[in-house]
């Protein structure tokens, strides 16, 4: 046996001893975003459950900035060691599309683990609007042209996105207004300064249920848990229209096999904890835990989307 075999052989006994002893400390789990958002929220439900079956504790590290591409190069940069992770939301799949030069591959440079929720999102319209179904918003869009306003948290972010698939697949013609988050978005739709918004439902629900909103549809592939009488916009008539605003764990590209397992087993058994189940359920999220493969192929779709959704509307990066 050469020396360059026996060294080969080394390095796989070596990983393997290390995926077998794995985890043997705490695991960092980067958030792109600020404290108090989705994304907090959802881990902090999480995490004590992944914990307790990893026998670790998995810990924030808050690196938000660049619509989530600071914490996503940190992320692909960290050893595949599975001891740096990330929770990225849905503008990790937006980026490729509206970001010229991105640091990272999103597709090469990572390791999915499992999507962890999908929060869907919903199209909601100020009270005033004559439409209270998809299909009279869409008769209406379609003689008031360029008449009807919809707000989003800024540019490229998943309302605007999400204005603009409703405009290619309906064929009307929606104007965007972008505001600086989604909090001044949704205080002037309420006050009836634009028409119509596409947000995550968290973002409107109690709106709509105090009658300062009227919801339309939402926009998941299925119905949501926390909203099984509303039906969704493939449903109300605009087939294949899916918007979700969900949040994915990742990793470091070339993490190995077992450590990978081991995160999408406990993933997985974490969401099924019927405490865990529970509470993310009542926040408008639905607990998804599928498997690495599955996961990959959900990102390679989202972002093969949203660049096709950017061409359309003429916002793609070049």
């Amino acid at each position: 046996m050469n020396r360059l075999l026996i060294a080969a052989v080394m390095i796989l006994c070596c990983a393997a001893a290390g995926a077998q002893n794995y985890p043997s400390k705490i695991i960092r789990v980067i958030n792109p975003a600020a404290p108090g958002g989705n994304s907090d929220i959802v881990f902090r439900l999480l995490a004590p459950k992944m914990g307790e079956i990893l026998g670790q504790q998995l810990v924030l590290d808050y690196r938000p900035g660049a619509g989530g591409v600071i914490g996503a190069d940190i992320t692909a940069k960290s050893p595949p060691d599975g001891y740096t992770l990330a929770i990225v939301a849905a503008s990790f799949m937006f980026n490729p599309a509206l970001i010229k030069k991105l640091p990272y591959d999103s597709v090469n440079d990572f390791t999915p683990l499992g999507l962890v929720v999908d929060i869907p999102a919903a199209m909601a319209v100020h009270p005033s609007l004559p439409a209270h179904n998809l299909r009279e918003f869409i008769a209406l869009a379609r003689t008031r042209p360029g008449q009807i306003f919809f707000s989003s948290a800024g540019p490229g972010t998943l309302g605007h996105l999400a204005g603009e698939l409703l405009n290619t697949q309906a064929k009307i013609k929606l104007v965007h207004v972008p505001y600086r988050g989604v909090a001044p978005a949704t205080v002037d739709l309420i006050a009836g300064h634009v028409q119509m918004t596409i947000a995550s439902i968290p973002v409107v629900i109690e709106h709509v249920r105090g009658g300062k909103l009227r919801m339309i549809a939402q926009c998941g592939e299925a119905r949501s848990a926390s909203l099984p009488d509303v039906p969704t916009m493939q449903q109300a008539g605009v087939p294949g229209f899916i918007v979700n605003s969900g949040f994915s764990l990742l990793g470091p590209a070339g993490m190995p096999r077992p450590i990978v397992e081991k995160l999408n087993s406990a993933l997985v058994k974490a969401l099924h904890d019927q405490g865990v189940r529970k509470e993310l359920i009542e926040r408008g999220a639905d607990p998804v835990g599928n498997t690495p493969e599955q996961h990959a192929a959900v990102i390679k779709a989202e972002i093969e989307k949203w660049q096709r959704v950017a061409r359309q509307a003429g916002i793609a990066s070049e």
